[in-house]
């Protein structure tokens, strides 16, 4: 079955909507490129359109109802937004699920040295990456340095048209010859990937040389002591602070409109925050539903959902224990009750098909760019190793509400069979033995600096996931 192209079917309403709703998306983008920018972001927003953090919400033992709005943050880089409906929470949530970070390189706890009179910080890259396309491109540090005696810098250099901007060399071309022969995962390798960030030496003053025969030791690392000396004057930070450092390097630079119709964005990292962005805006219209909502939004998607911050956590589970005790009904047994009767959208982003390398996809069975909301019914490896595999009556749920919504969708697959293959956090939630498939928003280039995807199909999604937090339910 082939689906044309969503742009042929909006009026000139619907385009003007379709676009607007990109505008904000490129705002967002363009602001919050690490995962908690996103989460401080977000609940600037959420809070202007009455959520309230819990414990707040909570307080003087006040018990919640149906319309309240209260959402948990995980320290400062995961949010889980709840909508309580008329329903008890025994019946199962509604949830919109994604992750907020995204492929990048990460400064490393002793980074900062000197080499060939370059000052370099030393870094990690962090999720699937080709390590090749990151050099030579305009680098920005964003993220915090927590000092001993408690404050914690944030760091925000790169995206200010008069910061300076850092970069990851590259061998020219003329002495390429050896490289070029290496293969892709091999043409740079990871501990080649740091970045270049100064060539100004420390100026010694004159009256503090010994004399012209002896060894002046404060010259030797003068570039690096420059660094270390406007890192003092404009943060307060010293070399050694580094050690409590979260900062990551990411693309600079704000979300472009591409093609001479504007019809897509490039940015970096819409996987996955193009689906985290419509899953909290479609939240922002529910009014008191039937079935609570639920928007999932978690870090560490991209090195495998570990750590607290990530879906394996207990964090998501103790936040419906919370919201099931606040209302008078927790107990054990209704909270599992609760999770296994959930359905929930595992909303990450997929391939979108590309023509340049068509063997790479089966094109019956794969998402188009502008053809609206793709479903992957299964991900995964080979055999759908690793993968959900969603029921097909839940699919069949989803199929009557997108219709009755007038959502343009898709079913399509990762990529050809045996030609690699990826996960999300699907399979963790289907753990509950709730009803979950993943679906998302088709993307060129990605794990890329720069990703693509279409504007049409950023606002189907967004269709999509309010057309589901309303009325999923299943015979």
């Amino acid at each position: 079955m082939e689906h044309k192209s969503v742009w042929l079917k909006y009026t000139d309403a619907e385009k003007k909507k379709a676009f607007a709703f990109a505008d904000e998306y490129e705002e967002f983008l363009s602001v919050a490129k690490t995962e908690r920018e996103v989460t401080e972001y977000i609940i600037n927003d959420i809070e202007k359109n009455g959520y309230v953090e819990f414990s707040k919400a909570a307080s003087g033992r006040k018990k919640l109802k149906a319309g309240d709005r209260v959402y948990f943050c995980n320290m400062n880089k995961a949010l889980v937004m709840f909508e309580i409906g008329r329903k008890p929470l025994e019946e199962g949530l509604a949830i919109l699920g994604a992750h907020v970070d995204s492929p990048r390189m990460d400064i490393k706890q002793n980074p900062l040295y000197e080499d060939g009179d370059m000052a370099y910080l030393d870094t990690h890259y962090y999720g699937g990456i080709k390590k090749y396309q990151w050099v030579t491109v305009p680098l920005a540090l964003h993220g915090v340095v927590a000092k001993k005696d408690g404050t914690v810098v944030i760091v925000n250099i790169g995206e200010d048209p008069d910061d300076p901007v850092f970069f990851v060399s590259d061998l020219l071309i003329h002495l390429a010859s050896e490289q070029m022969e290496k293969k892709g995962a091999k043409v740079v390798e990871g501990e080649a990937l740091d970045i270049i960030a100064g060539n100004m030496p420390i100026k010694i003053a004159s009256g503090n040389k010994k004399n012209a025969n002896d060894k002046d030791s404060s010259t030797k690392d003068a570039v690096k002591k420059n660094v270390l000396n406007i890192l003092k004057e404009y943060y307060g930070i010293e070399d050694e602070d580094f050690m409590s450092a979260e900062i990551e390097v990411v693309p600079a630079g704000r979300a472009r409109d591409a093609g001479f119709d504007r019809s897509m964005v490039l940015a970096y990292g819409h996987d996955d925050k193009v689906c985290a962005f419509p899953s909290y805006k479609a939240m922002l219209e529910m009014k008191a539903p039937a079935r609570t909502s639920c928007c999932i939004l978690v870090d560490k998607e991209e090195i495998g959902s570990v750590g607290a911050t990530g879906m394996q956590s207990r964090f998501f589970e103790n936040c419906v224990a919370e919201l099931m005790n606040a209302m008078g009904q927790y107990s054990e047994l209704s909270l599992r009750r609760s999770l296994a009767a959930s359905y929930m959208l595992s909303s990450d982003v997929t391939a979108g098909y590309d023509p340049t390398y068509a063997s790479r996809f089966d094109k019956k069975n794969v998402a188009y760019m502008g053809r609206g909301f793709a479903f992957n019914k299964f991900t995964g490896a080979r055999g759908k190793s690793g993968s959900n595999d969603a029921n097909a009556e839940y699919v069949g749920a989803l199929r009557r509400v997108m219709d009755e919504a007038k959502v343009q969708y898709q079913m399509s697959e990762l990529g050809a069979v045996d030609a690699g293959g990826g996960g999300t956090i699907a399979y963790i939630m289907a753990l509950y033995g709730m009803n979950v498939i993943d679906c998302g928003v088709p993307v060129l280039n990605m794990h890329a600096p720069h990703e693509a995807i279409s504007k049409a199909d950023l606002y189907e999604v967004y269709k999509g996931y309010v057309a589901f937090l309303k009325n999923i339910d299943m015979p």
